[in-house]
C-alpha cells in the first residue's frame, strides 16, 4: 500500500443524537454539555478516539473545543479533560435499530438526558441514554477491506460491490454513505444499495440498513440480522457473513476520494501515458491510462497528477513531462490556471505546459495560446454531494430552490453531464438546475443550463453559474450564485 499521502484515511467525525431529536453540543462557557441543537454544526461534532491498551475503550473529544467528555462518580458531566483521562473513558454498546448507549468505564453508568440535565447515572438503558450516530464527513468515499488491503467497487459484469482493487480507480470506486432512519446504506455510483445478500437494490429497504461499529478505529456495518458485512469468494464479493462479532476480515478503513480527471488537448487528443513514459495528448478514448488523480495540496494550492501506475506527472529536463516518480516533489507539482471553459497549467520551471505537434508535453511556454490550454472532465463524482461552510446543499421541501445549510443530505444531486468542466444537474423529476435572474439557484428547469466547476483548493471546488457568478449560500441559507471572486463561501467540498 502506497505511503505517500494519497491513501488518506478519513477522521470519522460525528454527531450524537437524542431521544428528543437533538444534538449533544459542547459550550466553552463553563465547558458544560447540552442536548439542545436541532442540526449539526461545529459544537455539536464529536471525534471518537480508541484507547491504545483496552481497544473496547474510546474517548469523545469535541470538535470545538479540542477537550474531552468525563463523567465524574456521581453522574455530573462536562467536556474540560485536555487530554484523555480515567473519567474520560467510555464503552459503547450499539443496539439493534443502529443506536448507541454510552456506559463509563469506571463507573458503569449511562449517559443520557436532555436539555441541559444530562446525566452519566442511569444504572439500565431507556429511550434516554440512546444516541443516533450521524457521521459528519463528507459522506463519499472509497472502502478499503483491513484483511485484504483492496478496495471495493462496482462490479458491473457480476452486478456487485467487489473488493478486489489494488487501487481505487475510476467511478466506480466511489461509495456514497447514505444516512437514513438512524443507520446507513451503502450506494453505489448508479444508484443502487448494497443489501446484505450481496445484491444491488434501486430502492432502500430494510436490508440495505446498517449499524455502524468501530473497533480499534475501524468501521464494521452490522446489518438487520446481527450480521456483518465481509468480502467473500476470490472476487471479495461485499455481503453479510456468519460472524455476529467484528473480527479483521469485517472491519473497513475510509479513505478520501480525490478527484479523478481527463484532459483534452487542443488537437482532440486525449492526454495518456499508453505509450512509454512520456505523457502525450495522443489517444482518442477515455480509459484508466487516460485518467489521472488530483491532489491539491493544503498550502501552496498546487496540484498533482497520479496515474493508475503509481508514479506522477514529472517535470524532466528540457521542460519534458513523463511519468516517472513513485513520491511527490517540487518536479510533481504544477499550478492551474482557470481561464473560462479551459485551463492552463505551470510547471515548476515557471514554463506554461504546451502540446507539441506529435502529442507529447512540454512545459516551455511563456504565455498562454491555443496550445497551451486544456479541456478537463471530472469522472469520479456522476453523483454529488455538496457541502459548505453552512452545510450541505439539499433540495427546498416547498419551493424549487436550493438550502446551503443542511446538517444533512436527503440524496446526492445528479450530474448528467460533464465537458469542457462545465456540467448541467438534474433536479428532482427530471428537472434542471438554472441560474434566476436575481441570482437564485432554481431546480424546475426544462433544458439543461451550464455550471463551471473549478477545482481551487484541496477538497473544495467553486462552481461558477452561467451569469459569471460564483454560488455561495446567502444569510437565509439559500443557494444562490451572486459572488463576484472565489472566496471561503464559495468553496464546497465535494
Amino acid at each position: 500500500m502506497p505511503t505517500n499521502g494519497i491513501h488518506q484515511i478519513l477522521k470519522i467525525q460525528f454527531g450524537l443524537i437524542n431521544c428528543d431529536n437533538r444534538y449533544l453540543t459542547a459550550e466553552a462557557f463553563g465547558f458544560k454539555v447540552y442536548a439542545s441543537a436541532p442540526s449539526l454544526k461545529k459544537k455539536q461534532i464529536w471525534t471518537l478516539e480508541q484507547d491504545e491498551v483496552d481497544s473496547s475503550v474510546v474517548y469523545l473529544k469535541s470538535h470545538h473545543l479540542g477537550r474531552y467528555l468525563s463523567a465524574d462518580k456521581d453522574g455530573n458531566v462536562s467536556c474540560e479533560a485536555e487530554k484523555p483521562e480515567v473519567a474520560s473513558r467510555f464503552t459503547i454498546s450499539a443496539q439493534s435499530d443502529g443506536r448507541w448507549a454510552l456506559q463509563s468505564d469506571i463507573h458503569k453508568r449511562f449517559f443520557g438526558g436532555s436539555e441541559d440535565k444530562l446525566s452519566c447515572f442511569a444504572q439500565t438503558i431507556t429511550e434516554t441514554e440512546l444516541w443516533a450516530v450521524h457521521l459528519a464527513i463528507h459522506p463519499q468515499a472509497n472502502l478499503l477491506s483491513v484483511s485484504r488491503r483492496r478496495y471495493a467497487h462496482l462490479s458491473p459484469q457480476e452486478d456487485e460491490i467487489s473488493t478486489d482493487s489494488n487501487i481505487p480507480w475510476g467511478v466506480h470506486s466511489l461509495i456514497t454513505l447514505v444516512y437514513q432512519d438512524k443507520k446507513y446504506c451503502l450506494k453505489t455510483c448508479d444508484n443502487r444499495y448494497l443489501r446484505n445478500d450481496g445484491k444491488l437494490v434501486k430502492d432502500p429497504e430494510k436490508g440495505t440498513a446498517y449499524t455502524l461499529e468501530f473497533k480499534a478505529g475501524k468501521l464494521a456495518f452490522k446489518d438487520c440480522t446481527g450480521k456483518y458485512l465481509t468480502p467473500m469468494g476470490p472476487t471479495g464479493t461485499l455481503k453479510a457473513g456468519r460472524s455476529s462479532k467484528p473480527g479483521k476480515d469485517e472491519l473497513f478503513d475510509l479513505e478520501e476520494s480525490h478527484p479523478q480527471v481527463v484532459f483534452m488537448a487542443f488537437n482532440k487528443r486525449y492526454i495518456s501515458i499508453r505509450q512509454g513514459i512520456n505523457v502525450s495528448a495522443n489517444q482518442d478514448e477515455e480509459t484508466d491510462f487516460e485518467t489521472f488523480q488530483m491532489q491539491i495540496n493544503r498550502e501552496t494550492k498546487k496540484c498533482s497528477f497520479h496515474t493508475n501506475s503509481g508514479k506522477y506527472w514529472t517535470l524532466v529536463a528540457h521542460g519534458g513531462i513523463s511519468k516517472l516518480l513513485f513520491f511527490s516533489s517540487a518536479s510533481t507539482m504544477f499550478e492551474i490556471e482557470w481561464r473560462g471553459r479551459k485551463v492552463a497549467l505551470k510547471a515548476g520551471n515557471g514554463k506554461y505546459i504546451c502540446t507539441k505537434k506529435n502529442g507529447q508535453l512540454a512545459a516551455v511556454s511563456d504565455s498562454v495560446g491555443e496550445d497551451e490550454e486544456f479541456t478537463l472532465k471530472l469522472i469520479n463524482r456522476p453523483i454529488l454531494v455538496l457541502r459548505g461552510d453552512l452545510g450541505f446543499v439539499c433540495y427546498h421541501k416547498t419551493s424549487n430552490t436550493l438550502d446551503a445549510n443542511r446538517s444533512g443530505y436527503v440524496e446526492p444531486l445528479s450530474l448528467s453531464c460533464f465537458r469542457n468542466h462545465l456540467v448541467s444537474v438534474t433536479g428532482q423529476g427530471g428537472k434542471f438546475w438554472y441560474t434566476s435572474s436575481n441570482g437564485t439557484v432554481c431546480t424546475d428547469g426544462d433544458m439543461s443550463e451550464d455550471f463551471f466547476f473549478e477545482f481551487r483548493e484541496y477538497n473544495r471546488v467553486a462552481i461558477k453559474g452561467k451569469n459569471g457568478k460564483y454560488l455561495r449560500g446567502d444569510q437565509a441559507g439559500t443557494l444562490r450564485a451572486d459572488a463576484e471572486t472565489a472566496n471561503a463561501a464559495t468553496l464546497w467540498e465535494y
